[in-house]
């Protein structure tokens, strides 16, 4: 029992441990049709690149334009060091094409290289090596977006320390393999979301609990556990699979600091409602309200990994049925321990109240560091 309480409680927290965004990079590469080169755009978190190379020379906590610009040369080569493209036995060597320049991600401002490999004979095969930051960091993950000459291939690959090498295709191998890496990135980056976590968590912890005479006591089944739990996911699925695929087929757009800002505002209604309880039976319709919010969250992601024009169903219906299967790894998790611990002292104060509390302070912090757009902080 000890051990089901802690690892709930971890469950609920991991958000307050793990806030900042893992490191990810974005690389998307293109073959022209009858010319035997690769350009590249590769987006680098800046935070990332500060950490391995210390460019807040004044230690104020905040980059500028100048301490960036002064250390593009390193910037460069560190990155040009760490992929690796190569055609048969014979290494196509990275040349810059245009000044650093900056651009701005949902989470932040990242580094923008633009390169160009000289690669004879493509038709021999193209492999691809990463391991920028992962001697660092061994979470970090390259999303890259391959582009075959004439567009007779696109890829959506994921490298990590478990997969720093892959092939780039020439031709299309069907709609599986996009399917499935879509997939993956789903499943991925709803497990990173720890926004997205925190606030289903926050509805979903008074589900195994019934509210009489103002207090929270322990459901008396769990049926109605059950289906308080599908009322709240369903609806939350509903609500930002939505507005996820008209963001990304580009029918509404959002800015991105509005939307980041709603997301961790909506973490912070649904963690203090578990307080008072004065949304009880209605969850599900807070779920589908903010969830609407979130799918605009979860499209700037897709956004981010780039959606194949050739397989743009494909590539949005397997990140949602990821982000899907994600979600319910998660619920599935939960509930169980939720259910176990209900009528304990622990849930119904600790994990509920205190818990609640918690995550209302973090995401509040959230909300002030996208309204101000700061940087650092405890979270």
């Amino acid at each position: 029992m000890k051990r089901c309480i802690a690892f709930l409680f971890a469950l609920l927290l991991a958000g307050a441990a793990l806030a900042h965004k893992p490191s990810d990079s974005y690389l998307t590469l293109r073959a022209e049709e009858g010319k035997s080169e690769v350009t590249a755009r590769w987006d680098i978190a800046l935070r990332d690149l500060d950490y391995v190379l210390q460019l807040d020379r004044d230690t104020n906590g905040e980059l500028t334009w100048g301490e960036v610009r002064q250390r593009s040369a390193d910037i460069t080569r560190v990155a040009t060091q760490n992929l690796q493209l190569s055609t048969g036995d014979r290494d196509c060597p990275w040349e810059t094409t245009a000044p650093l320049q900056l651009d701005h991600h949902s989470d932040g401002t990242y580094a923008v290289l633009s390169l160009v490999a000289r690669c004879p004979g493509l038709d021999a095969g193209l492999k691809l090596h990463y391991s920028l930051f992962f001697d660092v960091d061994p979470s970090h993950r390259g999303l890259v977006q391959w582009v075959a000459p004439g567009g007779t291939a696109s890829q959506a690959l994921v490298f990590g320390t478990e997969s720093a090498e892959q092939t780039l295709a020439l031709q299309s191998a069907g709609a599986w393999p996009t399917l499935r890496q879509y997939l993956v990135d789903g499943i991925w980056h709803i497990w990173i979301g720890y926004d997205h976590i925190l606030f289903l968590l926050s509805l979903l912890l008074p589900s195994v609990l019934v509210r009489r005479e103002g207090r929270w006591t322990g459901a008396p089944g769990l049926g109605g556990a059950v289906k308080e739990v599908l009322k709240v996911v369903t609806a939350f699925t509903l609500a930002h699979s939505i507005t996820l695929s008209l963001a990304a087929l580009q029918i509404i757009s959002l800015p991105s600091r509005l939307v980041e800002s709603a997301i961790a505002l909506s973490v912070v209604f649904a963690a203090l409602n578990n307080l008072r309880g004065t949304i009880e039976s209605k969850r599900w319709v807070m779920a589908f309200a903010f969830g609407l919010i979130h799918g605009f969250g979860f499209a700037s992601v897709l956004a981010d990994l780039g959606l194949p024009q050739g397989a743009l169903v494909l590539a949005l219906v397997g990140f949602n049925g990821g982000v899907e299967v994600g979600q319910l790894a998660i619920v599935a998790v939960f509930l169980p321990l939720a259910y176990l611990l209900r009528g304990t002292g622990f849930y119904q104060r600790g994990v509920l109240k205190a818990g609640s509390l918690i995550v209302a302070a973090i995401a509040t912090w959230w909300f002030v560091q996208r309204v101000f757009d700061l940087q650092g902080g405890p979270f």
